[in-house]
């Protein structure tokens, strides 16, 4: 995994297991990789990897059965999905729409991004 040097790299983990959850890459119960397994993995210091994991823990994304692992929660995509709706709704949304209005864009300069989100309102019915 590269990193990006912006965000610190514990919550770069986080983000990156959070995403295997909501792409149905990691399901439900499943158990993931170890503290040590992952560290060796994305060569960083399992102290880092177990700060990911305490915090996804402290979300209810994954829990830690003593002796067993570490394994996502029954209702982590959920929610993943909720917490990050609601973080792009209040992040990063009101950029978008800031350089929507600077770049004077209109519906047609849109047009593929609108054609997008209806597609996923065709999906989720």
């Amino acid at each position: 995994m590269d990193f990006n040097e912006t965000k610190n790299i514990f919550l770069q983990i986080r983000d990156w297991i959070a995403d295997q959850i909501l792409q149905g890459k990691i399901v439900a119960g499943e158990k993931i990789p170890s503290v040590r397994e992952l560290a060796v993995d994305m060569e960083v210091n399992r102290n880092t990897v177990m700060r990911s994991y305490s915090l996804m823990e402290e979300e209810g994304i994954i829990e830690n059965k003593r002796g067993i692992g570490f394994f996502v929660a029954a209702d982590a995509k959920s929610k993943l999905l909720k917490m990050q709706k609601q973080a792009f709704l209040n992040d990063e949304l009101p950029m978008i729409l800031h350089q929507i209005e600077v770049l004077k864009l209109n519906s047609s300069d849109l047009q593929i991004l609108i054609q997008t989100i209806q597609s996923n309102d065709h999906e989720n019915q």
